[in-house]
């Protein structure tokens, strides 16, 4: 104990007792954990009540796998439509360039097509990094197209390294130190992505190699990123809960024992449980600076953090949005239905279409007198988005004019109210379906088909 250094940490201003060096177990048999991860039953949350300090980091930003995990699970963009979102994520992240970076494939033509084509819009946010297959061909061509960093996958649990790769844990991290000298070697910074570090010895085998990583980054003065992937949606935000599925005890770990500085560390999650956000906010809260995100959250099998999400967090936690421009959000949202022909589920917070519509009665009733009672925030000032109030058999006139004029978006020049003949005539025809036995709301389509054809009959227009 009383060799051990003691060093002062600048963040909490606190002397700390320096934790011994962990150096790799290289067990003969995997260790998959069979007590947390039994697979013919539900995995198991445990708890030590090791409780680990916050350390958020001055500055946290987003990084964006649109279109690479997000890519994955879906058909592949057109490179037209990669430039478009690419220059709607410049425009969200806003001045200070919250949206950090955006990584792509290169293993096409197309794909380097369009990289192309966003290289040459010049924006230094999002910067445009690369996903690779770990080979000094790879690393050649990440350095022609002149990028300055690139993914590379370094598999972490025994799942992976014993079953998928049949290796051992040393011959796994021989291999993947040898493959980012290669890339340090190109003068290209490496991005590791840790597959599946939520089933991972986190001590026996991710600490090691972080430190081995690190000591890379000293010799050759380049960065060497860590992602930490929770590959398999298992992590855990609960306070006490026990690695490997804590997830503010991984970033505890890498910081404090794996000497990897916040700056360099992303969370990169899926959502197989519920929990990407809030597992992507807890790695902001204890020491992450990147969280990576993909538009939607499309993403494999359940999908990954959705940025959008991760925007109102960054607003949350840090009390302003630094500039970024919320209301792209609603835009991405329309071009994916309208020219994509993705769909985002009705209910999806920020960007589904019945987000902010309320269709209880009595809320509906409250929410025409103040909007604030029922909406979370002024959704049209941040996301284009007025509330609104789904017509029933309690909405009345007042409640058919509201909804009309916010889902058409009228000028105060144009709005309708509770006597104007469209408003009336549309009442009478809700009134009509519900005297026939009717107790659901109306639907959207319902209304749009009736004012339209009311609209025509009056000779009127509604322009939205």
């Amino acid at each position: 104990m009383e060799n051990r250094p003691v060093k002062m940490n600048n963040h909490t201003n606190l002397l700390q007792l320096e934790e011994h060096i962990y150096n790799l177990v290289d067990v003969q048999t995997p260790n998959v954990y069979r007590n947390l991860f039994p697979y013919d039953e539900v995995p198991k949350i445990a708890f030590n009540d090791r409780i680990v300090p916050h350390n958020m980091p001055e500055e946290i930003w987003i990084t964006d796998t649109t279109f690479r995990d997000g890519q994955q699970s879906r058909a592949p963009y057109k490179t037209e439509q990669i430039v478009k979102i690419y220059d709607d994520l410049h425009r969200l992240g806003g001045p200070k360039g919250i949206i950090r970076q955006s990584e792509f494939f290169l293993y096409s033509k197309k794909d380097r097509d369009a990289v192309y084509k966003c290289m040459e819009r010049g924006y230094q946010f999002p910067e445009i990094t690369s996903w690779i297959r770990a080979n000094k061909k790879d690393f050649e061509l990440v350095k022609e197209i002149g990028m300055k960093e690139t993914g590379i996958l370094v598999s972490c649990s025994d799942y992976h390294i014993f079953f998928k790769m049949k290796m051992t844990r040393k011959e796994a991290m021989n291999h993947y130190l040898s493959v980012i000298r290669e890339c340090l070697e190109t003068g290209i910074s490496p991005r590791c992505h840790l597959e599946d570090i939520t089933r991972s010895d986190i001590f026996g085998f991710v600490i090691p190699f972080c430190l081995e990583l690190m000591k890379l980054m000293e010799e050759y003065k380049i960065p060497v990123k860590i992602r930490a992937c929770d590959t398999m949606g298992y992590g855990v935000n609960f306070a006490g809960s026990v690695i490997p599925r804590s997830v503010q005890g991984i970033i505890y770990g890498l910081i404090t024992h794996g000497g990897v500085p916040s700056e360099l560390i992303e969370w990169h999650g899926h959502n197989d449980f519920y929990k990407a956000v809030t597992n992507s906010t807890t790695a902001w809260l204890y020491g992450a600076c990147g969280v990576n995100c993909s538009l939607f959250g499309i993403g494999e099998r359940t999908g990954n953090t959705p940025i959008e999400a991760m925007v109102f967090e960054y607003a949350q936690l840090k009390g302003t949005l630094d500039g970024m421009d919320t209301t792209v959000i609603t835009e991405l949202a329309e071009y994916f239905d309208k020219e994509i022909g993705y769909r985002v589920p009705e209910r999806t917070p920020f960007v589904g279409r019945n987000f902010n519509v309320t269709r209880a009665g009595i809320h509906a009733d409250g929410l025409l007198k103040n909007e604030e009672i029922y909406n979370i925030f002024d959704t049209d000032k941040f996301l284009n988005r007025p509330v609104l109030v789904a017509v029933s058999n309690t909405s009345g006139l007042a409640g058919i004019a509201h909804w009309i004029n916010t889902y058409y978006k009228l000028t105060a020049d144009k709005q309708v109210d509770k006597n104007s003949p469209l408003v009336q005539i549309v009442k009478e025809w809700v009134d009509e379906e519900y005297e026939d036995g009717r107790v659901t709301v109306l639907t959207d389509e319902e209304l749009i088909d009736v004012i339209t054809e009311t609209c025509i009959k009056l000779g009127i227009s509604l322009k939205k």
